[in-house]
């Protein structure tokens, strides 16, 4: 059976749906960065997702291919992750999203290496015929965090974010998004398949020891 990070790794992402810490490990990623409003029909978030995902099953499928990579086990491509932030503006306004600076990132199994990334990338460039120059091995160490499981449309999470920062400060913390600390989300819906009030999205925030 192929390994999902989903349920091997449920504290990172399937928490419940009320507010808590958790102290996640550094990860690989495949990464994309832009700025534009997610929503546009043929804006750059959109043209990084096909970018993303024709890297991750690139790697996922080595194992039919010549290149071996070594410690390659099958796996479920991991879901699609948002780290996301807006210029001047301390945390996230959800009625600028045009304002949005994101670097849109799917997990990379830790037997991916640099040279294995490469690899992909030039593999893919070569099969798909597209530009994947924009896609970038993203190593991200996030540490301690408070999230919550959202249920619902995307603009009802800052109801869920003023939980998560309640929750925060009740247990002695404080937020600490900066510009290498960033809102994170977790899509574990497909928008494209489920109603707005069903979607689930991991939110997590970057915390502290409140001084």
């Amino acid at each position: 059976m192929a390994f999902d990070f989903k349920k091997e790794y449920k504290e990172f992402y399937m928490p419940k749906n009320k507010p808590g810490i958790v102290d996640v490990p550094p990860m690989n990623y495949i990464a994309v960065r832009g700025k534009d409003d997610p929503n546009e029909e043929d804006g750059d978030y959109k043209r990084a997702l096909n970018l993303l995902y024709g890297v991750a099953f690139t790697i996922k499928m080595s194992k039919m291919g010549d290149h071996k990579i070594e410690g390659y086990f099958d796996y479920v491509v991991p879901p699609l992750e948002g780290f996301w932030q807006q210029e001047g503006i301390a945390g996230i306004d959800y009625t600028r999203k045009d304002l949005f600076e994101w670097t849109s990132v799917i997990r990379l199994p830790d037997f991916v290496t640099k040279k294995d990334f490469e690899w992909a990338i030039a593999e893919a460039s070569g099969k798909k015929k597209m530009d994947f120059s924009k896609v970038e091995f993203l190593h991200v160490q996030e540490g301690l965090c408070v999230q919550c499981m959202h249920i619902g449309p995307y603009d009802n999470e800052p109801e869920t974010v003023a939980l998560m920062h309640r929750y925060m400060h009740e247990q002695g913390y404080e937020l600490d998004i900066t510009d290498t600390r960033r809102h994170h989300e977790i899509y574990l819906s497909d928008a494209r398949k489920t109603a707005p009030d069903k979607l689930k999205t991991v939110i997590r925030h970057p915390i502290k020891i409140r001084g």
